[in-house]
């Protein structure tokens, strides 16, 4: 397993330390592990001297991943528990996070895989750092690789070899090739195998990365040999015996060797020498005081009286031991039981809404296409109740699907920039039409010491705002709804904010109150029928709030109105400036002569896109499957892709995944109906520039046609 010295943004390394990092990654990718090792020692000092403990982690844990390079897991496991100790007494995220990815590898080699898995998920909850979260990645593919998951472990390198690391990109690359080559090899895929291998040999060769090639070279030797390519194997062989007589030769193993050791001890004697400077501290201290003593004394014939009773006790226990092991069991078997209950839910829920909003595409697009075409005023009845039932229906399934993947945790809160105020107009301009229909006021009460520039998720709190005013205009007619925003407290760029939305509506009855925010209540069945609505808003604001580890707060009184607040902890970014733009406002597109290409295997689907695209006076051409578009793709120039992302055969993210290898350039921009196994980081690490949810509104889909080809929108989750 390769170690990596790795950077995150939550802890800035010192002046006078960080140099030793970058000097000792060096040394570690030219292969001079005897001075990366002295480096490390180095740093560890200055770091001890300086009481930088965070450095200190630093140092430990490089030292650690440093001696697993050599194979050398005791040594690891010291400086691991040492800087367990250092960890217990102070709070640091990125260290937390580097511990448990070094515990990940050690379990991997035990071949403790699924153990392994759970270390790298803990690793990622605790930081997100891009450099951080490719070597996870990896080494997440080589744990898949010995599960034999090879399609995750295949999807996890494709994202590599494309990787976009600021700090090791060609590194990663290469590792990403050459695991693909081994596993290829393990599945007995000969051809691809050669093929990786030599991408990965050229990198490495390139990059004077001098493990990697004496790697590369192995498995082509192998391969080759296979092929029954004599002499390309042989070329190889000759490669590796020179590469061993060179620079693996058995001299440079004992100095490597020996330095590693010597480091070891030293650091060993030092920690004996600190424990007796303290004993004898202890020793004096001792001589100084009698009653300290008598006390120690007494202690210790506690402690033997209470070895004795305890010795009893076990016995007691033991028995006891046995009884609540078989009702453990029993509990697993139950809980296992009901796991498999939810599961079975989740992926039945997310199946089923999946496979909905494919013909609800179809029911959209052409109702949206019919009403273009001036139909006649008794048709147009008809398609504008067709076009609100889809949009009801759509709006449903979002809704399950949404509460389905909180369920499954597999939703988390983003950090993004923003500015609060203008989230949360848009919120109300949006909902404006609905207010007006309902004669219902709308006000925004908002605190203007809350700092302009935010870190936290607009997208959720846009759901959460529009989920909690639109059902307060729901049940308000003729009245007014009241948005609350303050400041409650600053400290730093830290800041607590409160949020209030408030009617004047029909209130909700006490009894009602304790099961509001349940799946599917509005209430009563009287409301249902007359204001309509799934009743699952507030259920998705709850969810959503928990993942903020904020929760609602409700006062209603029936007849009068009621109030929902919640507090939300956020991050000022007050150094920006003020003429910051957060996001691009709606353009108008000149759209004529476009050529585009739609990848799509649903026949309807290709009919309607290919509509859309006409009204605007753009042409396309139309791929199948994921095979037809990289052909097209590389016979012909458009102006972008439309990507469909679940296909027969090769799927969309694979087909992204092959056009980017010949072509850098062309948007491409996924049109797929979600479901919840689907990700939308590994559509952008696919090479995707952009994510249209089917079915879409037609005003979306044009809007980000118009931004991913004029405005050269990078691909991004931000």
């Amino acid at each position: 397993m390769a170690s990596t010295t790795l950077f995150c943004q939550d802890f800035v390394q010192p002046k006078e330390i960080q140099p030793y990092f970058d000097q000792a990654r060096t040394f570690r990718n030219q292969n001079k592990i005897d001075l990366a090792l002295e480096t490390l020692n180095t740093a560890a000092s200055e770091a001890e001297k300086n009481e930088d403990v965070k450095s200190l982690i630093d140092s430990l844990h490089e030292l650690a991943l440093l001696y697993l390079k050599i194979d050398k897991e005791g040594d690891t496991e010291f400086y691991w528990d040492r800087a367990s100790v250092l960890l217990k007494d102070i709070e640091y995220p990125y260290g937390d996070a580097m511990h448990k990815y070094i515990e990940a590898i050690l379990l991997y080699r035990s071949k403790r895989n699924f153990q392994a898995l759970f270390m790298i998920n803990e690793a990622k909850q605790l930081n997100n750092d891009r450099n951080f979260f490719n070597n996870l990645i990896l080494t997440e593919a080589k744990i898949y690789i010995n599960l034999e998951k090879y399609e995750s472990a295949t999807k996890n390198l494709n994202s590599l070899i494309v990787n976009t690391d600021v700090y090791e990109k060609e590194y990663l690359a290469t590792q990403a090739y050459l695991t693909l080559a081994k596993l290829n090899l393990r599945t007995n895929n000969l051809t691809e195998s050669a093929k990786n291998g030599e991408n990965a040999l050229a990198l490495a060769t390139q990059n004077g990365f001098l493990v990697d090639i004496k790697d590369a070279n192995t498995l082509l030797t192998n391969v080759y040999e296979k092929l029954g390519l004599y002499q390309k194997s042989l070329v190889n062989s000759q490669n590796l015996v020179k590469l061993k007589d060179s620079i693996f030769n058995v001299d440079k193993i004992k100095i490597e060797a020996k330095t590693a050791d010597k480091i070891r001890d030293d650091y060993k004697t030092e920690e004996i020498a600190r424990q007796e400077k303290k004993i004898e501290e202890l020793t004096e201290s001792q001589n100084r005081s009698e009653f300290t003593t008598i006390l120690i004394s007494s202690f210790l014939i506690i402690i033997s009286l209470l070895a004795v009773t305890l010795y009893r006790n076990n016995q007691i226990k033991l028995k006891t031991n046995d009884l609540l092991q078989t009702k453990n069991k029993e509990l697993q078997i139950a809980r296992d039981g009901a796991v498999q209950a939810m599961e079975a839910k989740t992926n039945f829920l997310s199946t089923v809404s999946h496979e909905l909003r494919t013909p609800l595409y179809a029911v959209t697009g052409l109702t949206h296409l019919l009403l273009e075409e001036n139909p006649e005023e008794h048709q147009k009845e008809h398609l504008k109740a067709l076009k609100f039932s889809g949009d009801y229906l759509l709006n449903f399934i979002n809704d399950i699907l949404h509460i389905n993947k909180i369920d499954a945790n597999k939703l988390e809160p983003l950090n993004m920039e923003f500015n609060l105020k203008k989230v949360i107009n848009e919120v109300i301009n949006s909902l404006s039409q609905s207010a007006k229909a309902n004669k219902t006021k709308l006000i925004l009460e908002y605190d203007e010491s809350i700092p302009g520039h935010l870190l936290s998720d607009p997208l959720k709190l846009s759901q959460i705002f529009m989920n909690l005013i639109g059902n307060a205009i729901k049940f308000t007619k003729g009245g007014e709804v009241r948005i609350t925003t303050k400041l409650l407290e600053k400290n730093n760029d830290q800041v607590k904010i409160f949020f209030e939305v408030t009617d004047n509506g029909i209130g909700i009855s006490k009894e009602k109150q304790k099961s509001i925010f349940d799946g599917f209540e509005q209430g009563s069945i009287q409301i249902n029928r007359e204001y309509g609505g799934t009743g699952l808003g507030l259920t998705i604001v709850k969810s959503l709030l928990g993942l903020f580890n904020s929760k609602i707060e409700l006062e209603s009184t029936l007849g009068e109105g009621s109030s929902f607040s919640f507090e939300i902890a956020m991050t000022s970014m007050e150094d920006l400036p003020e003429d910051f733009t957060f996001e691009t406002a709606q353009k108008d597109y000149d759209f004529k002569n476009l050529h585009l290409l739609i990848v799509e295997d649903n026949k309807i689907n290709q009919v309607i896109t290919k509509k859309m695209l006409s009204k605007k006076e753009m042409t396309s051409d139309i791929a199948n499957n994921g095979h037809e578009a990289i052909t097209l793709a590389q016979e012909n120039l458009y102006d972008a892709i439309l990507m469909d992302i679940h296909m027969p055969g090769i799927s969309g993210e694979e087909a992204t995944i092959e056009i980017r290898k010949f072509n850098q350039d062309t948007p491409i921009i996924a049109l797929t109906a979600i479901s919840l196994d689907d990700s939308l980081e590994s559509f952008y690490a696919a090479g995707c520039n952009d994510v249209v949810t089917k079915p879409f509104k037609p005003e979306v889909f044009y809007q980000k046609i118009g931004e991913n080809i004029f405005d050269k929108k990078p691909n991004s989750i931000s």
